[in-house]
């Protein structure tokens, strides 16, 4: 849906799918990985990204890597006004399951954290899908890590420079609106757009022209 209007490249993140991963990781580490990509393409991106990768997107533009516009659907900043509710226990709890070989363990407990029921987990378990879910436990570190413990990180946001638009589901965990009001609302002439009915699963002919309107030169 996009590709009538931009070159577009979508890649795997470090530790998923056909790429590679190392021992050590670091949010440095993902941003160098995404500013090598937007050099290979051509210097300078577009750039959209969906939960972790939204705030991975957001973390980027802030660090100066060149991006000319960014849209970010539901960074998982959790956490509430109060600070409740956001997600470094949970990522030590994921940390430790990866460290000791649990990757069930650990896919279960990312799932229970951001709120599946634990029937439903226990039925995804039972399923065909199960095997590629415990295949891409290990990189949830890295997407809980940039999560920065479920707080909008409203100082390193407020040097993005470049037009920004946060979009949330109008069906979506109370968490996502608050983020994507709090991160519209660090980042220097940000918008916020709510896509009413639509979850974290957003669908792509809904989001598509939000994306378009925005990103188009």
């Amino acid at each position: 849906m996009l590709a009538p209007h931009f070159s577009v490249y979508e890649y795997d993140r470090r530790g998923r799918g056909s790429s590679g991963d190392s021992d050590d990781y670091s949010i440095d580490c993902e941003i160098d990985d995404l500013a090598a990509l937007i050099d290979a393409a051509g210097g300078s991106a577009l750039v959209y990204g969906h939960s972790s990768g939204a705030a991975l997107a957001l973390e980027a533009a802030a660090r100066g890597v060149p991006i000319t516009a960014l849209a970010a659907y539901e960074p998982p900043y959790t956490a509430a006004a109060d600070g409740t509710g956001g997600s470094g226990e949970l990522l030590e709890g994921v940390r430790v399951r990866i460290g000791a070989g649990d990757r069930d363990g650990a896919a279960a407990l990312f799932m229970q954290g951001a709120g599946t029921p634990p029937e439903a987990i226990t039925m995804l378990r039972q399923g065909p899908g199960w095997p590629r879910v415990r295949e891409l436990a290990p990189p949830l570190v890295y997407d809980l890590t940039l999560c920065n413990s479920g707080v909008v990180p409203r100082e390193r946001l407020a040097r993005i420079g470049v037009p920004t638009v946060t979009i949330s589901g109008g069906s979506s965990p109370e968490w996502a609106g608050h983020a994507c009001a709090g991160v519209a609302a660090a980042v220097p002439g940000a918008r916020h757009v709510v896509l009413d009915g639509q979850t974290h699963a957003v669908a792509h002919d809904v989001v598509a022209p939000v994306l378009i309107d925005h990103l188009r030169p």
